[in-house]
């Protein structure tokens, strides 16, 4: 089979696209034939070795996936040959086959493209457990979602307003913005990029306090980290909850002065934690991720999709911070 794999740390130009053996599902594996690979910004990481996990190499990215089950190991009855299953495996997506433990992968709700599956699992359930399960999310409350036109923003988004929330959408460019609010958002703003000045800084603290409402946000979602935090975080309301989600921008330095004048919460979301911690509830988060998807009320925005030898391509442009929603790459 084809896979485009990582030999050496380094960025997407490392990548090598090779013809490697085909997987063999072990007991309790599937062997997925896949059609589609969703891209997420730990790609970008993964690769450099400066993701929290780090798999060995040669290793293919890519953690989440859609395709057809081809054969299932001993123990497996969940699954059989010719089922169309999607799932977040961690790495090894970027390649024709996998051999992935069957409790990683759920059925294609049906009606759900091979592309919406794959850039199903990793957005949805990040932003639905950072709602639900980390900020406890109420109808009314006011949300900030920076980064909003990423994947995880736009889910974000989508499910912000399912909640029943009022949703302020804040991203780098009026296209992006224009992206989120259509996805639901009631408000949107754009934000320069950084980093900031001292001047900058209390700008960019002021931009948020102008949408913030006359309380503040109860609740400030943020991929994007670097200097946008600290400003998010001045915005907060009372006993609001700022989601630590992730840092294209920089990891950033948080005076703890604020939380303890405002009475706010700082929490972590990180996704793949969760899913160890809690298997069951993680799995009850993706059932109801999906009966939000029937009842139409969440839909992937796939921007684009890269051929698998162009993979490299498809990690490169969430480096850049330049994509719309969702990339995936599509094989075979």
């Amino acid at each position: 089979m084809k896979a485009l794999r990582s030999h050496n740390p380094g960025g997407p130009e490392t990548l090598v696209f090779e013809t490697v053996p085909d997987p063999v599902p072990a007991a309790n594996e599937v062997l997925v034939a896949i059609k589609a690979c969703g891209v997420n910004y730990p790609d970008v990481l993964t690769i450099q070795d400066l993701y929290q996990t780090k798999p060995p190499r040669p290793f293919a990215p890519g953690g989440e996936i859609a395709g057809v089950v081809e054969q299932v190991g001993a123990g497996v009855t969940a699954f059989k040959a010719g089922d169309r299953v999607f799932g977040s495996i961690g790495h090894g997506g970027m390649a024709e086959k996998i051999a992935t433990p069957a409790d990683r992968l759920s059925p294609i709700p049906e009606g759900m493209s091979f592309e919406d599956a794959s850039a199903f699992s990793s957005m949805y359930n990040t932003s639905y457990m950072a709602l639900k399960d980390r900020a406890d999310i109420k109808p009314g409350e006011r949300l900030l979602v920076l980064g909003a036109a990423g994947g995880v923003g736009i889910a974000a988004v989508e499910l912000g307003k399912a909640f029943g929330a009022y949703v302020i959408a804040a991203a780098s460019s009026q296209e992006k913005v224009d992206a989120a609010k259509k996805a639901g958002a009631d408000e949107g703003i754009v934000y320069p990029r950084g980093p900031f000045d001292r001047a900058g800084q209390k700008a960019l603290a002021d931009l948020f306090k102008s949408v913030a409402g006359e309380k503040g946000f109860d609740v400030v979602y943020d991929p994007v980290g670097g200097d946008y935090a600290e400003a998010a975080l001045r915005s907060m309301a009372w006993g609001g909850r700022f989601l630590v989600v992730g840092f294209p921008a920089g990891i950033p330095k948080i005076a703890l002065n604020l939380p303890l004048l405002k009475t706010c919460q700082i929490v972590g979301v990180y996704s793949g934690g969760f899913k160890k911690e809690h298997p069951q509830k993680s799995r009850e988060n993706t059932q109801a991720i999906i009966a939000l998807y029937q009842q139409g009320k969440i839909k992937p925005l796939v921007s684009k999709a890269y051929l698998l030898e162009k993979g490299g391509d498809a990690i490169a442009s969430l480096a850049a911070r330049e994509a719309l929603g969702k990339v995936v790459v599509k094989v075979g």
